[in-house]
């Protein structure tokens, strides 16, 4: 028998706390949003990019149903991640309904895809099947990428392998005005992340608006199918995260540590200032800022 699972089981198949469960429940209810926008048929084989701790992973495993199957990829270390660590949160997703539609694999994407042309992956793809995957996903994890690059390099890879490349980014856009703290947020973040020295295992590293996400997606050789912009419903609480991690005092002593120029320094800070002020005139201060606007699109 299919499982049907509504929104809220769904959450409940993620690792999270009973207490503050409508955090998990915005998460799995905006993923479902996007997947509406990307259209992925049943029995899909899907590849994840960036999965984390598997927010996405569960919607997509839902929606290929009892024959698809989801490769869930992530670099990350598995003791990386807060609260829940990436090893305890797809643990736990494997224990779930769920779990034997998905195989997590910790590697570099670059590193995953180069394996698929090697002998020694033979059980999959099946023979005969030109590409492996049906579909590609990367939600919310190019600014994880440490550079454009690295995201080009993937792009190309990626052609050789899927059929579809599905993605979903903040646009940099705030539409409604308590979203434009968390804009400003996520570009005070990445201009340091361009000043350190030293590697990062920042939320926000490469920051890339749509028009250069579709520019790069194009010069390897996708087509754009169709893009949109979307608001998040209100309870999406991604902005107040970037904003509490932009205006805290570890982040100014980052600044002072890892930037030496003192006009580099001085635009980090004025950024973080505008930051801090954007958020007078919002009900709630830190507590009332929406997250910004996504942009969701498919190549082919």
């Amino acid at each position: 028998m299919p499982i049907q699972l509504d929104a809220a089981s769904i959450a409940r198949l993620s690792l999270h706390d009973p207490a503050h469960f409508s955090i998990q429940h915005s998460q799995t209810c905006h993923r479902l949003v996007l997947l509406q926008h990307w259209n992925i048929p049943t029995d899909s084989k899907a590849l994840e990019l960036g999965c984390g701790q598997g927010d996405c992973t569960t919607v997509l495993a839902h929606a290929v149903g009892e024959q698809g199957r989801v490769v869930a990829v992530d670099p990350a270390e598995l003791d990386y991640g807060a609260p829940y660590t990436l090893g305890q949160a797809q643990s736990h997703i494997s224990q779930g309904p769920l779990g034997e539609r998905i195989t997590w694999i910790q590697q570099a994407p670059l590193d995953y895809l180069s394996s698929l042309s090697l002998p020694s992956s033979a059980s999959w793809p099946p023979a005969g099947e030109s590409k492996a995957f049906d579909a590609t996903v990367l939600a919310h994890s190019l600014w994880y990428f440490a550079s454009l690059s690295l995201i080009l390099s993937t792009f190309r890879a990626l052609k050789q392998h899927s059929k579809r490349l599905l993605l979903a980014e903040w646009s940099l856009v705030a539409t409604h005005p308590s979203a434009q703290p968390h804009v400003l947020a996520a570009l005070t973040q990445a201009a340091l992340e361009c000043r350190k020295s030293k590697g990062s295992v920042s939320n926000i590293r490469t920051v890339l608006g749509p028009k250069q996400l579709t520019e790069l997606a194009l010069t390897a050789g996708w087509q754009l199918e169709r893009e949109t912009r979307m608001q998040p419903a209100e309870g999406l609480l991604d902005g107040q995260w970037e904003v509490s991690a932009c205006l805290s005092s570890s982040f100014e002593r980052v600044v002072e540590e890892q930037v030496s120029d003192e006009r580099e320094r001085a635009v980090v800070l004025a950024l973080r200032d505008a930051c801090e002020a954007s958020l007078e005139g919002i009900q709630g201060g830190r507590k009332g800022v929406r997250a910004m606007d996504v942009w969701v699109a498919s190549f082919v």
